[in-house]
């Protein structure tokens, strides 16, 4: 028996995909020069989040708008291109992991910001950096249930706080070699938002069919990402190891009529040039298939996957099938095809 939980879509089309691009960009040199002092006393190389992750930069908000100010700025960009009114949307889910507060919900604030209406349901999905596939298969099974006409997802993150807790933490003298390892994946991370419309593809013969996914839960690994604002800590290793294996067993469960490894470009979500050359080797996929932001972006959690897939979509075509592939902290994985 598979250990895939799997979906298949009859009516739902993806209408428009935008992001919202973070204003000022950090490099690794500018983070290799705030911790030279360590690095020296560490005896570690400079240039190390390039060397091991393939990340040059990263990019933060400054202080003229806020993470969710741009995801509505991303959201109201999505309906604008897919032609929908505010009025029209029947349904927001927030799917960042970044939140301002434990209560209201992230999605209260974009949903007022973005002028939708009180009959738009709306609140957040979190799950790491799975949240957007998980947020538009939801949203597909309610426009194919009818339950709504339009449906937007947002994913919007802000890493400054962690990454300046992360800067601050390894500068204490207990830091080690270990520890700081142990942070390293902290600072890969970066800010940006994303933004999808999901509406009825009989309605809208423009948009692009969203037609099946799969999902599957490695959850004995939920110890190996653990962060808040005050720092994450990562067993990198173990981490990529053990998410490969369960991206592995997902996709070789996968139908065979549903013909993936043959599908026309793979989305993955942005970790490092390793998870990246590792899912291309283990699936058997042509790394030109699989494109990348990561090494001017870095790690932007649940909407690097999107954000992707906009730099992405000028070269697609009529008919090409894309695969949204992503592994998240927990672990779990989310795949999801969509005919454009």
């Amino acid at each position: 028996m598979s250990g895939n939980a799997s979906y298949e879509y009859s009516r739902a089309a993806l209408l428009a995909v935008t992001e919202v691009e973070a204003p000022v960009e950090v490099t690794s040199a500018d983070l290799d020069g705030q911790l030279e002092d360590v690095l020296t006393r560490l005896r570690l190389p400079h240039r190390l989040l390039e060397r091991v992750a393939g990340v040059g930069a990263r990019r933060n908000w400054d202080d003229t708008e806020d993470f969710q100010q741009a995801a509505a700025r991303a959201g109201t960009a999505a309906l604008e291109a897919a032609g929908v009114r505010p009025e029209q949307v029947g349904l927001l889910i927030n799917t960042s992991v970044s939140r301002a507060s434990l209560e209201p919900s992230v999605a209260v604030r974009i949903h007022d910001l973005m002028g939708l209406p009180t009959s738009a349901t709306n609140f957040d999905i979190t799950n790491a950096c799975l949240g957007f596939v998980n947020g538009l298969m939801l949203a597909s099974t309610l426009v194919d249930a009818g339950q709504v006409e339009y449906a937007v997802v947002v994913a919007s993150e802000d890493a400054r706080k962690v990454q300046d807790a992360t800067v601050a933490n390894l500068h204490a003298e207990t830091t080690v070699r270990g520890n700081f390892m142990e942070q390293f994946a902290s600072l890969t991370l970066g800010c940006g938002a994303a933004a999808a419309v999901v509406g009825r593809a009989d309605e809208r013969p423009d948009g692009h069919r969203i037609l099946r996914g799969i999902t599957r839960a490695g959850t004995d690994h939920h110890a190996l990402c653990v962060g808040d604002h005050d720092g994450m800590f990562t067993d990198s290793t173990a981490l990529l190891t053990d998410g490969l294996e369960l991206v592995m067993d997902a996709w070789n469960d996968v139908p065979a009529d549903w013909a993936w490894n043959s599908a026309d470009l793979y989305i993955t979500h942005q970790v490092s040039q390793m998870h990246t050359d590792a899912i291309s080797e283990s699936a058997g996929l042509p790394i030109a298939k699989l494109p990348t932001t990561f090494p001017v972006l870095g790690n932007v959690g649940p909407a690097s996957l999107p954000i992707t897939l906009v730099r992405n979509q000028e070269g697609l075509h009529e008919g090409d099938r894309v695969v949204c592939l992503g592994v998240g902290s927990g672990l779990n994985t989310a795949m999801l095809e969509i005919q454009w």
